[in-house]
């Protein structure tokens, strides 16, 4: 019996050279799950080239404290950004990744965070740092989202009523998939208004 064909998921998906958006995952929430699916579509449809990353979580992270999982978020993020030698100039984020928005914020590059984590104090300081075009989605049903925070900060805001952690409508699917839509034709604005 042969070996068993193996099939690896590309992570990086070409378009302009020069454009580069690093695309950052949640704990349980991978580039392929809808958000970022489309996120991908959007950005390749717009001519930017996508870097996937998809990072496994260390064991124990549950018990790491909020500074140790800053740390490990901004290495990651850092170490992809980097790669791109200097030709990132765009950050996607999923949750968990919104941990590394003072990397963005430091380094001057825009950023769209979806279901940012508004409830540390992190990511509300580094989104108050922020000077370059930045777009926050998220849900007012998800506990991680703080829509005075959001409010208070001059970015680009989406929030989505009822939406979930997920940005999805409990018990709705049909209604998740409009939820979905609006996030991607949001998105679709703000990564054409970077092209201006």
């Amino acid at each position: 019996m042969s070996d068993p064909v193996r099939f690896a998921m590309p992570t990086r998906f070409d378009g302009g050279r020069d454009r580069v958006a690093v695309v950052v995952p949640g704990v349980g929430y991978s580039p392929a799950r809808p958000l970022l699916h489309f996120a991908r579509s959007v950005l390749l449809q717009r001519g930017w080239t996508v870097q996937e990353l998809w990072w496994q979580i260390p064991d124990g992270f549950a018990q790491f404290t909020v500074v140790d999982r800053i740390a490990w978020v901004e290495r990651q993020v850092t170490e992809a950004i980097e790669a791109e030698a200097g030709a990132c100039r765009l950050v996607v984020g999923k949750s968990l990744g919104s941990l590394a928005c003072g990397i963005t914020a430091d380094r001057k590059i825009p950023a769209a965070w979806l279901t940012p984590v508004l409830t540390i104090d992190h990511v509300a300081e580094a989104l108050r740092r922020a000077m370059e075009p930045t777009l926050l989605i998220g849900g007012s049903a998800d506990r991680l989202w703080d829509s005075r925070i959001a409010a208070s900060l001059r970015h680009d805001v989406l929030e989505l009523p009822s939406a979930d952690h997920g940005l999805e409508l409990a018990d709705d699917a049909a209604g998740s998939v409009e939820v979905l839509r609006q996030v991607v034709s949001r998105l679709d604005r703000f990564v054409g208004s970077l092209d201006r």
